[in-house]
């Protein structure tokens, strides 16, 4: 494939169940990866449902979609946790279509759209074990702030954060 001609755009409750369908796709290669099932980890984006989806929009979660050569091909949304801090949630990007930038594509847009809303700090959690996407966030500017263990998840939960330049 070559690069494909990409375009973001926000995302309205009648596109859950296509954005539904690219987190679950993008995310059951990490749920493979880490043997991660609906059973001994039932939060992972793999699994989301619908209905979880439609509870998170009324909950301030604001979808984006990243539209490659005319296909929704990834995900992500933003949520404003207050003082300036907002989180990004479910970063996905159709296997087919990643090494074409289109991750960076969306993290750019990201730290953009943070500072249009006059945010000083995006945050983001991640499987601590997944070494790879964890050094990729930190090339492209984020820090590592911690980890948490949770006893009835079978993978570590890592944090980073990404602050705005002054």
């Amino acid at each position: 494939m070559n690069q494909p001609v990409v375009n973001i755009i926000a995302l309205s409750a009648a596109d859950i169940p296509a954005y539904a369908e690219v987190i679950r796709k993008s995310f059951a290669t990490v749920a493979r990866e880490f043997d991660l099932t609906k059973e001994n980890c039932p939060m992972h984006p793999s699994f989301v449902t619908n209905e979880q989806l439609r509870e998170r929009c009324k909950e301030g979660y604001v979808p984006f979609g990243l539209f490659a050569d005319g296909k929704l091909a990834g995900f992500v949304a933003l949520t404003d946790k207050g003082d300036g801090v907002y989180m990004m949630n479910s970063v996905s990007i159709l296997p087919e279509y990643r090494h074409f930038g289109c991750g960076k594509a969306l993290l750019e847009f990201c730290k953009t759209k943070v500072k249009e809303w006059g945010g000083r700090k995006l945050e983001l959690d991640l499987v601590e074990e997944n070494t790879v996407l964890k050094n990729w966030y930190t090339a492209n500017g984020f820090v590592h702030t911690g980890t948490e263990r949770f006893p009835n998840l079978p993978v570590t939960v890592g944090y980073m954060k990404w602050t705005v330049p002054e």
